[in-house]
């Protein structure tokens, strides 16, 4: 998460679609005009040839979270920035974005805007594999170790192969 302006804590949040592949130089230029933005962020892991590669990448690719008091025209400059492609806006209003989901994000989310592993995980929970060799796999929690280990079994060729994986690779699967 990065956030740099002061604000009271009932200033809402806006959506931002930002331009294709200018997500930090968008970034970049309202932070550059004290605007408190927010982009939360995961680890995704893809298979390139015969390796698997794990970056971060936005939750919501294209868009981010932007705060500020509507009261003030100073929010018209939103749209002429370098990097944006326009505020989310109904009738040339814009439209803020529910508190309620803004907050629940930045409760899932660390200092740095990367969503944190669920604390809620319980035996029996079927959950989606979001980085390692066993990317995109939806696996079923067997046990769950005192020091946060995760045993799931995974189905592979018909059979159940039980296997240990960081609590921070998980995902509840939806």
């Amino acid at each position: 998460m990065t956030c740099h302006q002061t604000l009271p804590e009932i200033a809402p949040w806006y959506l931002v679609q930002t331009k294709p592949n200018a997500f930090r130089i968008a970034e970049r230029n309202l932070l550059r005009q004290e605007f408190s933005i927010f982009s939360p962020t995961q680890n995704q892991t893809r298979k390139c040839g015969t390796r698997f590669r794990t970056t971060v990448q936005q939750l919501f690719p294209g868009y981010l979270f932007v705060r500020f008091n509507p009261e003030f025209p100073r929010w018209r400059a939103i749209n002429s920035t370098y990097g944006v492609s326009r505020l989310v806006t109904f009738g040339n209003v814009p439209s803020p974005v529910p508190h309620a989901l803004i907050a629940g994000l930045q409760q899932r989310c660390g200092s740095d805007g990367s969503l944190l592993p669920p604390d809620q995980l319980t035996v029996g929970d079927r959950i989606r594999i979001v980085a390692g060799p066993f990317a995109d796999y939806v696996a079923t929690i067997e046990q769950i170790d005192q020091d946060r280990r995760v045993w799931i079994l995974l189905d592979i060729l018909g059979g159940k192969t039980r296997t240990q994986i960081p609590v921070e690779q998980l995902q509840k699967a939806g």
